[in-house]
């Protein structure tokens, strides 16, 4: 809802995993842990598993561990490929009859209300049972985005929301993941607490859009809208606090590092 609701789910161990991939050899383990890390940390943590089908135990070894044996076709993997195929029949929906049919939009707000359901249990089913897979890493957080995008597309399309508020959350979306594949080689951008409030509040405010509201409902939304609004704008530039941060802290640590190694 990852943004207009999400999420907020996976991945801080692709930046963990990476660098032991480099030692053993693995040039592509180093570049599939930077992918899964970066687009999976917005989502949810499962720091103890490395990209290389191992878990991380404690005292640094690597043990063999079924979390990375588990099929594609796990549950878990199931209610992401449905988020991402609710998305066509989502627009399809919103769009039908041009657009402002009632019952047409209560369709389509019960198709994207199930995606944000089913967006609350696929990363908390991986991490449970040990249902982790890259494939989920990358494609959760892409289906999170997905719905919410076409969700804010259809709606300025019709009318129903202003433009720039559309730019601002996507803009926000696509560049605090940009950012994380950045810093990737640093360090992980943890999901903060005010993300997951920003991605909750950005579900509920396109929900109520999609719904053909009337009223103090209408005007309600709008509120509502114009805090997710808010907090998508200063949860956006606390990331990039956090990244500048995360960088400066990486140079320092890999400076004092070669100056041990020269000394």
């Amino acid at each position: 809802m990852t943004g207009v609701p999400a999420s907020a789910a996976n991945g801080s161990s692709g930046a963990q995993g990476a660098p032991a991939s480099a030692a053993s050899g693995g040039a592509p383990g180093v570049v599939s842990g930077a992918v899964s890390g970066a687009v999976s940390a917005e989502a949810s943590d499962a720091s103890d598993v490395t990209p290389d089908g191992g878990k991380s135990a404690r005292g640094g070894k690597v043990v063999a561990a079924a979390v990375n044996q588990a099929s594609v076709w796990n549950i878990a993997n199931l209610l992401t490929m449905l988020r991402l195929l609710l998305v066509p029949g989502f627009v399809a929906l919103m769009l039908a009859d041009g657009g402002y049919d009632p019952a047409w939009r209560s369709l389509a707000w019960a198709a994207f209300a199930i995606a944000m359901i089913t967006d609350l249990f696929d990363g908390h089913l991986a991490r449970a049972y040990d249902l982790v897979t890259d494939f989920g890493k990358i494609a959760d957080p892409i289906a999170d985005k997905a719905i919410m995008g076409a969700a804010l597309i259809c709606l300025s399309s019709l009318g129903d929301l202003p433009w720039w508020v559309t730019i601002v959350i996507l803009g926000r979306e696509l560049g605090i993941t940009l950012l994380r594949f950045l810093v990737i080689r640093y360090g992980v951008i943890p999901a903060s607490r005010g993300g997951k409030i920003k991605t909750l509040t950005q579900g509920v405010a396109v929900g109520m859009y999609v719904l053909a509201l009337t009223g103090w409902l209408a005007t309600l939304r709008w509120w509502v809208m114009a805090a997710a609004v808010v907090l998508t704008v200063v949860t956006g530039l606390d990331y990039v606090r956090q990244a500048i941060v995360l960088r400066r802290q990486g140079i320092a640590e890999r400076k004092a590092a070669l100056e041990e190694t020269e000394a």
